[in-house]
C-alpha cells in the first residue's frame, strides 16, 4: 500500500490482487483539452434513497452520482492504502486525537468559489446537526463537541427541543488552507476514514438552499451539474474543466439513467441502448460473460445479509435468530439462483479486508437439528408465517423466495414475500422500525477497515436516525472492543479487537449473514476504460468514448 504523510497514524491494507481491474481498450488522455467534444455515455442507476448532499448519501445508487460530483480529503490506492491525490496535503497527529489537516491550493467549487477548510468545517457540522436529519451524521460521533449538536428526542425517537450548539467544539479553522480536528479518543485509523462521501466539502452557495442544492449539486469534482436531477429519469453531469486533480473527465458527459427494473437495464446494455451497467441480474451471470468478452468485469465488494428486526418481540430471543441462520443453506443458493457468483458468508468482515477470519460465524453453515432444538427452546411460534422484506426492482426476488422455501423445508415455518417497495419506499421503514420480519440489506465499505464493517452499522451510536444500525442492535461489550480497537496503536492491536467484537455479533446474531457478492458489470461498445473501484462504484472520470 501507498504510504501517507502523516505521522503516528495506522491504515488499513491487504485488499486482495482480486480487487484490481483491468483496463478495457486504451487510455486516452482527451479530457485534457478542455472545452473538447470528447462524447458521452450512458450508466445504470437505481433511485438514490435522498437528495444528492454528500451527508445524506449513505446507499451506492446516489453515491455513485456524488462520487462523480466531488473529491474529498484522500482517495485511495488499489490496494486499499490512503492516497493523497485529493484535496489534502497532508493529515498529521502526534497523539491520535487531533489531527491537523492541509490542504493543497488551487482547488474550486463548480461556482468557481475556493474549496478552503471552512468548506470542510461547515459541511461537517451541518452533517451532525441532528435537525438536519442527515443519513451520515454518525460519521462524526467521534469528534468532541457532536453530542451538543444532537437534539432531546421522545421515546418514538421525535425532536423534542433543539440542540445545545450547532458547531462542533473539535473542529477549528487555522487558515484557509488548515483545519484541526480533535476526537473524543484516540482513533488511530481516523484518516483511513476521511475519504468516505460523508467528509466531502460544501460551497457557501449550499447553505443559502440546502433543498435547491440537494437537487442540483455544486461539488469540486471531475464532474458538474449543469440541471436539476429528475426523480424517474436521472441527470446529465458534465466535464468541469478546472478540475484540480489528477483524474480528470475523459469524455464531456455522462448520463445516470434512472431504472426501476435492472432486467431491463441488462436488455438495453445488450442492446447497445445503455453504455455500463454495473450490477447485472441474478440470472444473467452464466451468460453474460461470454456475450460481453473483455467488456464483462468482476469484483467482489459488497456484502448481502438478512437484517433483523429485534425490536420486534418475535426475534428478541438471540436463538431465534442463531436457528434461522443455521436453517438456510447459502451455497446452495449461491449454485441454483446466482451460478456461483456470490461467496457464501461465514463472517461479517469481507474476506478481501485485512482482519477477516473466515468461519468466524458458528451459526452460518447449515445444521437443521441444531435450528430446530434452539427455535423449540424458545419456544417460537411457528404457526405464523415469517414476512421476509426486500427491495423492488433490484434482482431479489428469487433468491429471498429461496430463503423462505428453505426455512418451510427445514425449520416448518411459512413465508411471506414483501417486495414490493422500490429503495425510496423501502429504507424509511428501515430507519423507522418498519419492518415486521428479516429485511435484505447490503453493504459497500466506504473505506477500507474492518471497523467500517462494525461500527457504523452495530453500534450503539449508528442508530437511527442518525446513523445506519436498521436492527437497532446495543451491546455495550461490542461498543466498548470496538472502541478499544479505534485506539490502538498498531494494526494488529486493532484487528484483534475488531475480531473480538465480530465474535460479540456473530453471537448475538442481529444480522444473518448471506453472502459477499462477486458484483458483475458489463458495458457496451460504445465505452472503453471501464473500470469498477474498491467500493463498487464505476471511475465515471476514467471512462472514454470510442465513437
Amino acid at each position: 500500500m501507498r504510504s501517507s504523510k502523516r505521522t503516528g497514524a495506522l491504515v488499513a491494507a491487504g485488499l486482495a490482487a482480486t480487487l484490481l481491474l483491468s483496463a478495457c481498450g486504451t487510455t486516452s488522455d482527451r479530457g485534457a483539452a478542455g472545452g473538447a467534444d470528447d462524447g458521452t455515455f450512458s450508466m445504470f442507476i437505481g433511485e438514490p434513497e435522498n437528495p444528492l448532499v454528500p451527508g445524506d448519501t449513505t446507499e451506492d445508487q446516489g453515491n455513485q452520482i456524488v462520487s462523480s460530483l466531488w473529491t474529498g480529503l484522500v482517495q485511495y490506492d488499489k490496494t486499499g492504502g490512503v492516497a493523497y491525490t485529493g484535496v489534502a496535503d497532508s493529515i498529521t497527529s502526534d497523539d491520535s486525537t487531533t489531527w491537523t489537516v492541509a490542504l493543497k491550493n488551487g482547488w474550486t467549487f463548480h461556482d468557481g468559489t475556493p474549496v478552503t477548510a471552512q468548506s470542510f468545517v461547515d459541511a461537517w457540522n451541518y452533517a451532525a446537526y441532528s435537525p438536519n436529519a442527515q443519513a451520515a451524521s454518525y460519521f462524526f460521533a467521534n469528534v468532541v463537541g457532536y453530542d451538543a449538536l444532537q437534539a432531546p428526542t421522545d421515546d418514538q425517537g421525535e425532536l423534542v427541543g433543539a440542540p445545545a450548539a450547532t458547531e462542533m467544539t473539535g473542529l477549528a479553522v487555522v487558515d484557509d488552507g488548515t483545519f484541526t480536528v480533535t476526537l473524543s479518543a484516540p482513533f488511530a485509523q481516523w484518516p483511513v476514514t476521511v475519504g468516505y462521501s460523508a467528509f466531502y466539502p460544501l460551497p457557501k452557495s449550499f447553505f443559502a438552499d440546502p433543498k435547491a442544492a440537494g437537487e442540483q449539486p455544486v461539488g469540486n469534482g471531475p464532474f458538474k451539474a449543469d440541471e436539476p436531477f429528475a426523480p424517474g429519469t436521472g441527470i446529465t453531469l458534465t466535464r468541469y474543466d478546472q478540475y484540480a486533480g489528477d483524474d480528470k473527465a475523459q469524455v464531456s458527459s455522462v448520463e445516470y439513467r434512472v431504472y426501476t427494473d435492472v432486467d431491463t437495464a441488462y436488455t438495453d446494455v445488450v442492446a447497445g441502448n445503455l453504455d455500463v451497467l454495473r450490477r447485472i441480474p441474478a440470472g444473467a451471470g452464466a451468460t453474460a460473460p461470454g456475450e460481453f468478452g473483455s467488456r464483462y468485469l468482476e469484483d467482489t465488494s459488497s456484502s448481502t445479509y438478512l437484517g433483523l428486526p429485534l425490536y420486534e418481540p418475535r426475534f428478541a430471543d438471540k436463538r431465534v435468530r442463531q436457528a434461522l441462520s443455521m436453517g438456510i443453506d447459502r451455497a446452495a443458493i449461491a449454485t441454483a439462483i446466482f451460478d456461483g457468483t456470490r461467496i457464501p458468508a461465514t463472517s461479517v468482515i469481507a474476506p478481501t479486508i485485512d482482519g477477516a477470519r473466515e468461519n468466524s460465524c458458528t451459526y452460518c453453515h447449515i445444521d437443521v437439528a441444531a435450528a430446530n432444538k434452539l427455535l423449540d427452546a424458545a419456544h417460537f411460534d411457528r404457526s405464523r408465517p415469517i414476512e421476509l422484506w426486500f427491495d423492488s426492482g433490484a434482482g431479489q426476488d428469487a433468491w429471498m423466495e429461496a430463503v423462505g422455501n428453505q426455512l418451510r423445508q427445514n425449520l416448518g415455518i411459512d413465508y411471506v414475500l414483501k417486495g414490493d417497495l422500490a429503495i425510496p419506499e423501502y429504507m424509511p421503514l428501515a430507519m423507522t422500525k418498519g419492518f415486521t420480519g428479516p429485511f435484505r440489506s447490503g453493504w459497500t465499505m466506504d473505506y477500507p477497515s474492518p471497523q467500517n464493517y462494525l461500527e457504523p452499522l452495530y453500534s450503539a451510536s449508528a442508530l437511527p436516525p442518525g446513523g445506519a444500525n436498521t436492527t437497532f442492535y446495543s451491546n455495550p461489550e461490542f461498543d466498548r472492543l470496538v472502541a478499544e480497537g479505534n485506539q490502538a496503536q498498531s494494526n494488529a492491536a486493532a484487528i484483534a479487537k475488531y475480531n473480538r467484537a465480530e465474535d460479540v455479533l456473530l453471537e448475538d446474531m442481529p444480522i444473518i449473514p448471506m453472502f459477499f457478492q462477486v458484483e458483475q458489470s458489463v458495458f457496451s461498445e460504445h465505452v472503453s476504460n471501464v473500470k469498477v473501484d474498491l467500493f463498487g462504484r464505476v471511475e465515471a472520470a476514467a471512462v472514454t468514448v470510442d465513437d
